[in-house]
């Protein structure tokens, strides 16, 4: 993760078949983006583009802030272990022909990554 002072930055990354982007984006909006402000995320922004090239998909990605990476830790561990919110992404994988579904159909890569600074911290 990127240390930007005392905080940690993270990219989140997909790129998802342009049939299933409303539905993708919906998810996020709905389900995700609730959870992960309720446990303490920072949403920078989130962004999305058309690749450039044949494969029909489109690369969607967020920036996130976090004040350390232990804060990072502990608002990824009370996420995953929020049981509502588990159960509500559960039940948007099965609407949508289950988790292997969606990746081996929909989803083509994700990446969790984390991101350098390119500014002198004496700017």
């Amino acid at each position: 993760m990127l240390v930007g002072g005392s905080h940690v930055y993270r990219r989140k990354y997909y790129i998802v078949k342009k049939e299933f982007v409303e539905e993708f984006n919906e998810h996020f909006n709905k389900n995700n983006l609730p959870n992960q402000l309720k446990h303490g995320s920072r949403l920078i922004g989130r962004w999305m583009k058309e690749n450039q090239d044949d494969t029909d998909t489109v690369e969607i990605f967020a920036i996130w802030e976090y004040d350390s990476y232990e804060s990072y830790l502990k608002i990824e561990s009370n996420v995953r272990n929020d049981k509502k919110h588990v159960e509500r992404v559960k039940d948007w994988y099965e609407k949508n022909g289950g988790k292997a579904h969606v990746f081996n159909e929909y989803i083509v890569e994700v990446k969790n990554e984390a991101l350098e600074s390119t500014v002198k911290n004496d700017v």
